[in-house]
């Protein structure tokens, strides 16, 4: 459904050191680092079918994020899951809501965690547990 998903940074080399850390737990690799036409950076992150930007907000106003909003990472074990927090963490992300762990409700069996990036933005690290 969805081809990618961008964020705003205040402080791209900041977000970028964030993103090759958590990322990397994920199995991406270096991002591609544009620049618009505007001279904003961009850092975009290739990954099994899918792209992750960071990028400067084009309109010049400081980046914001997204009250309400969630992006969420599927990962492919519980461990990976506590992994992503915990070196989210590691590099300037802020652990929020509960220990990652075992949740269960009307979705099933899930492991998740979440922390906030940098720059404020929620981030969810999502195992499904097979039934």
């Amino acid at each position: 459904m969805l081809n990618h998903v961008m964020l705003g940074s205040n402080d791209i080399e900041r977000s970028k050191r964030f993103y090759d850390a958590v990322l990397g737990v994920l199995g991406a690799g270096e991002p591609i680092r544009n620049v618009a036409p505007s001279g904003h950076t961009r850092l975009f992150y290739r990954h099994d079918g899918s792209t992750f930007g960071i990028s400067e907000p084009i309109n010049g106003e400081p980046a914001t994020y997204a009250n309400g909003g969630t992006i969420g990472f599927k990962c492919h074990s519980p461990e990976q899951v506590k992994t992503f927090h915990d070196v989210a963490v590691a590099h300037g992300g802020q652990s929020i809501e509960q220990p990652p762990g075992l949740r269960s409700g009307s979705m099933g069996d899930l492991h998740l965690s979440y922390v906030r990036d940098p720059d404020g933005n929620k981030l969810c690290a999502i195992y499904r547990v097979k039934a």
